[in-house]
């Protein structure tokens, strides 16, 4: 390559990227989303505030069945504020992060107390709202309000990583990215312009083998210009969690009943519902796991079945010990425990820890 071909490459590369290139690029190229108003038409708030509280750490695949039965069990704010926390919950089940759907019932009751039921059109005010921080304060305010505020998520993070060649890993990285997104916004269709930015990252900008060849930003994206775009954005070494053991007991009645109880209302998978165990601790003793079993008026011969359920949790790797036991109809649940019906499961506010165990326990 001669000296003018390279300068040339080299000035391009360090070119301002221009939002009306993202703009133009999103308008041929949109996506089609449940939960985004077509071309022309104004976005429901309570619709771009239940859709990005239900994307964080979840796929766009995974949430739109979650977020079609909340809309149609709950259409407005006010009536997803007037459920009960345990429907909220079950409904929930499956997305995990569940401290998120604890939150999301809140900001709804907050949002009817406080607001009258109408999202306030200023980021200062949604940001006062339980569980919304600076992203989806910025999200809901671009989107449904227009206001001038990018919505930095991950998508987000990889493009301008990559636009600008942030050397610095992430997390760390986090507030000289917002700023330099931030720094590109238009004077105008903030709400287009944030979406677009998550559309060029989920479609374009992908984390390994991006399309460069159709991104609007490509003339001016440095690692494109350097080869380099897939060493974006750099990461600080992953601490891994120490591994957690911990027994599962699952009782069956012969009426088709399993037991069941309800978690803390705080903690890991608050108010959730799970099957009675024992602690889940590191220097778990399998020896005493009987020790934690539930307790009943009739004699339980605990099987203790072959495997383990294996779950990763943020913050660490779980493996359980599981014990099934039987017991006759009419026996009386334990403290704290009521029976459900098998059949029933599905409509349960189980984890997917407690799905595994009892699809481990029942299937066989």
């Amino acid at each position: 390559m001669n000296v003018a071909v390279r300068a040339s490459k080299r000035k391009k590369a360090e070119t301002r990227p221009d939002p009306a290139d993202l703009l133009a690029w999103y308008d041929r190229h949109r996506r089609v989303l449940p939960w985004r108003a077509l071309k022309g038409q104004r976005a429901d708030p309570y619709a771009v505030w239940l859709s990005e509280i239900m994307l964080q750490q979840t796929t766009v695949k995974t949430v739109g069945p979650y977020y079609v039965k909340f809309l149609t069990k709950w259409p407005t704010v006010e009536a997803l504020a007037a459920a009960p926390l345990d429907d909220v919950l079950r409904a929930w089940a499956g997305l995990g992060y569940y401290a998120r759907a604890r939150n999301l019932h809140a900001c709804a009751r907050a949002v009817v107390e406080r607001h009258g039921g109408i999202f306030p059109a200023d980021l200062d005010a949604l940001r006062a709202l339980p569980g919304i921080g600076d992203y989806t304060s910025a999200a809901v305010g671009s989107i449904a309000f227009d206001l001038p505020a990018v919505p930095v998520d991950g998508n987000v993070e990889r493009v301008v990583s990559r636009l600008f060649a942030v050397e610095q890993p992430l997390p760390a990285a986090k507030p000289a990215m917002k700023q330099l997104a931030t720094a590109l916004l238009p004077p105008e269709r903030s709400g287009d312009f944030a979406q677009a930015f998550m559309d060029l990252g989920a479609t374009i900008c992908s984390p390994k083998s991006p399309a460069c060849g159709l991104c609007p930003w490509t003339e001016v994206c440095v690692t494109r210009a350097r080869g380099d775009q897939e060493a974006f954005p750099r990461k600080a070494p992953k601490r891994e969690g120490k591994q957690r053991y911990g027994a599962a007991f699952v009782v069956l009645r012969d009426d088709g009943r399993v037991l069941l109880r309800q978690r803390p209302e705080k903690g890991l998978l608050a108010q959730m519902t799970e099957v009675p165990g024992s602690d889940w601790t590191h220097d778990f003793d399998a020896d005493t796991a009987l020790d934690a079993a539930p307790s009943f008026k009739v004699k339980v011969k605990w099987q203790k079945l072959t495997g383990q359920v294996d779950h990763v949790f943020t913050h660490f790797p779980l493996a359980l010990t599981v014990y099934l036991g039987h017991v006759p109809r009419g026996t009386v649940a334990p403290k704290g425990g009521r029976w459900a019906r098998i059949d029933g499961l599905a409509d349960e506010a189980l984890p997917n820890v407690m799905r595994k165990v009892l699809s481990h326990a029942l299937d066989r």
